[in-house]
């Protein structure tokens, strides 16, 4: 391998040459890395004649390339580096301006009136680069600019201006300090559910935590799965962001099951309703057990929808009509391919996923897969009538936050990447690249590294695409909440790739346009209302630290990680733009940790590079356990029990922690239901996919039980006490 020419060719495509580590140490990405990732990204680097040409298209095209495909600005103003030869130097050029309304601005300028950001020789041609300065004050949104020199150059750029910051609620704006409760949707148990959390139980939920004070719920990602495969349960692993996991669906509520006549009888047969029971009672979600039945009634729900309301043409089926027309060509595409993904289980007994379809059906606007839609247009309008019931009863759940008067409401997960099977990737093979996965080197929680076995998109492909793709994902997420957490923020920076056969610690950071897709964040947090909050935990660059306090994305602050000086952070330390938290769902429950059981799980799971690095841990959670106590010592909380950090966990103490955080300066603190009711098993192990059941794990009490526990009214009173504090507190 040539290693000057990898190398040049490795910057390019946006791979790093080094990183610093969790502890601060540097380290150097190898060539093989870099060969390995520019394989994965397409790139010839085997053949020193393919890779020579690969690396002098791309150099030339960043000089030649007439117009970038995307700029970004906030505020009125905006300006785009040309890119101008000898020849056209002092030139006209005309530009027209088609705004996001359809309407036109025109103009011309000199190009030597544009001012000089670089000048070289470029294949033999001397070339400029120069940026203009669109005379024009631009609203924010997405718009297009043509713009061509008279008898040379000429070529189109998306111009995506947004407000300079993020949006806020007007309460938090006024200082006012929230809080909320955090839960997995699927883990809630209820009398009336169908062995999974659902719309229902959400509801549920919302009515208790409103009553107590709380300004939000949090929420595991929802995004859309695999019908046709439900154990494959992981919400940050989906088959599209863009759409909703459809087993959430609570079917007593879709309108037609009242009326239905064979979907009561069948519930009405002894033998599903105990397995209902069964399903309800168990411990842990049975995945398969809940899909089947649901997908049974529901499937007699939607002939009931078909005769009594599509047939007819009634408001009702105006409505569904009104939702498939707005979904558009990715709703079609992505019914379709769970249909297809359903009859090629079943017929075939392959496993879930375009990756295992005969080769023809692979693409996604190849012929077979449109004669398949052709040929089975109820199986497909299944799948949308599922999206569209979803759809439904979680924007009903965000409108009965706003009707009790919840500042933000719901408060969303959008997740890293989509699983490679997945719909997403198939209906854009172009940006996702299949040879590699994302994840992230070793850390304190993963000391392995991780790979999240999710395939990355190219940076080059997606700028490529001006970014539409992400344009509309986040727009089509934040209109279910008020406030919208970015899993893995620092994705929008760079992403670890690993490629295929290479361990998680033999990967390398590839970079992504930060300033461009956090104007799109921007611009779309202002217009759907919703508050961003950036999930930063592990190895945060300084250019990511630097960027989410301009352009006001919140952090992600866990008390358990906040230490400052070896003590752990006072509540007054605390960034203000911040979500806090005691635990999330990737770290064990708060008693867990207490008694060290997630240490021993760990163990057992042979998740410690050596017994050496096991001690570590075991001698640094003993120390943590004695700087905790000591915080809550300090602010006048430290509980009766435990009194030394060999003492057995109480609840007190988890009373005095989430006091201890809800005293902070955060606008945002979220609690997770879990150490509430002083759980122990985790909702998720990190670094684990079939050795621990991870997203299975269900609540410990009915959610209709909840509103009756004294104990926790009491509870989260104090909190909302607390929070009202710290809000008297800032405003004097």
């Amino acid at each position: 391998m040539d290693t000057v020419l990898i190398e040049r060719l490795a910057r390019l495509r946006g791979i790093g040459d080094a990183y610093h580590d969790y502890r601060g140490e540097l380290h150097h990405f190898s060539l093989e890395t870099k060969a390995a990732l520019l394989r994965a990204m397409g790139c010839s680097v085997d053949e020193p004649a393919a890779l020579a040409q690969e690396l002098s298209r791309l150099e030339v095209a960043r000089w030649r390339d007439f117009l970038p495909p995307v700029a970004a600005a906030r505020g009125a103003r905006i300006g785009i580096d040309v890119n101008v030869t000898a020849r056209e130097f002092g030139s006209t050029l005309l530009w027209s301006v088609r705004l996001e309304d359809g309407t036109r601005r025109n103009g011309m300028t000199s190009t030597a009136d544009c001012v000089e950001i670089w000048r070289g020789e470029v294949e033999g041609s001397w070339i400029t680069r120069r940026r203009f300065e669109l005379p024009l004050d631009l609203p924010t949104g997405y718009h297009e600019l043509e713009a061509k020199i008279a008898g040379g150059a000429a070529g189109t750029c998306l111009l995506i201006v947004s407000p300079s910051r993020c949006y806020e609620p007007t309460p938090v704006i006024a200082g006012r300090r929230l809080w909320g409760m955090a839960v997995q949707l699927y883990a809630l148990r209820s009398r009336h559910n169908w062995g999974i959390g659902d719309f229902n139980d959400l509801k549920t939920f919302i009515r208790w935590v409103a009553s107590q004070g709380a300004g939000f719920v949090g929420l595991n990602p929802l995004h859309a799965l695999a019908p046709a495969d439900p154990d494959r349960s992981s919400p940050y692993s989906a088959s599209s962001r863009y759409f909703l996991n459809v087993l959430y669906i609570a079917v007593p509520s879709v309108p037609e099951f009242q009326d239905c006549a064979a979907a009561r009888q069948r519930l009405a047969d002894p033998a599903i309703a105990q397995r209902l029971q069964e399903l309800r009672s168990s411990e842990w979600v049975d995945y398969r057990g809940v899909a089947d039945l649901k997908f049974e009634i529901l499937a007699l729900l939607y002939r009931d929808f078909r005769d009594r309301h599509l047939t007819s043409g009634t408001g009702r089926a105006r409505d569904f009509h009104a939702f498939v027309a707005g979904g558009g060509a990715p709703l079609q595409t992505h019914a379709r391919f769970d249909a297809l993904d359903r009859y090629f289980r079943a017929t075939l007994g392959v496993v879930s996923g375009w990756l295992s379809w005969p080769e023809e059906f692979r693409d996604v606007n190849g012929g077979a897969a449109a004669r398949f839609a052709a040929a089975h247009p109820e199986e497909v309008e299944f799948y949308l009538y599922l999206q569209w019931l979803a759809h439904e009863q979680l924007c009903a759940a965000q409108a009965l936050t706003r009707a009790l008067g919840m500042p933000i409401g719901l408060y969303g997960d959008y997740a890293v990447g989509a699983n490679p099977s997945g719909s997403e990737t198939w209906a854009d093979q172009s940006s996702y690249r299949m040879g590699a996965e994302i994840g992230a080197p070793p850390d304190p929680l993963a000391l392995k590294g991780q790979g999240w076995g999710i395939p990355p998109q190219d940076p080059c492909v997606m700028q490529a695409q001006q970014l539409r793709g992400f344009v509309a994902l986040i727009r089509g997420n934040m209109r279910y909440y008020g406030a919208l957490r970015l899993d893995h923020v620092m994705s929008l920076f760079r992403l670890w790739w690993v490629a295929a056969g290479f361990s998680p610690t033999e990967g390398a950071y590839v970079h992504y346009p930060l300033q461009q897709l956090l104007t799109v964040v921007c611009q779309e947090s202002a217009r759907a209302a919703c508050l961003v909050v950036g999930e930063d935990l592990g190895v945060v660059p300084d250019e990511m630290r630097r960027a989410m306090p301009e352009y006001g994305l919140y952090h992600y602050k866990v008390l358990l990680f906040e230490k400052l000086d070896g003590r752990f952070r006072r509540p007054d330390e605390y960034a203000r733009h911040a979500l806090a938290t005691v635990t999330t769902h990737d770290m064990p429950t708060l008693r867990s940790y207490w008694e060290g059981r997630d240490i021993e799980l760990r163990r057992r799971l042979n998740l410690y590079p050596s017994a050496e690095v096991e001690a570590q841990v075991i001698r640094e959670r003993e120390h943590d356990r004695e700087l905790l106590l000591g915080a809550l010592q300090e602010q006048g909380l430290n509980p009766a029990q435990p009194a030394t950090r060999f003492d057995a966990f109480t609840p007190e103490l988890a009373q005095a922690l989430h006091l201890y955080l809800a005293r902070s300066a955060t606008a945002l603190v979220a609690l997770q239901i879990e150490d509430l009711l002083g759980m122990t098993e985790p909702v998720n192990v990190p670094g684990t996919d079939k050795e621990y059941p991870n997203w299975q794990r269900k609540v410990s009490v009915d959610v209709e039980d909840l509103p009756a526990r004294a104990d926790l009214a009491a509870y989260l009173e104090e909190i909302r006490l607390a929070r009202i504090a710290v809000t008297k507190t800032e405003s004097t």
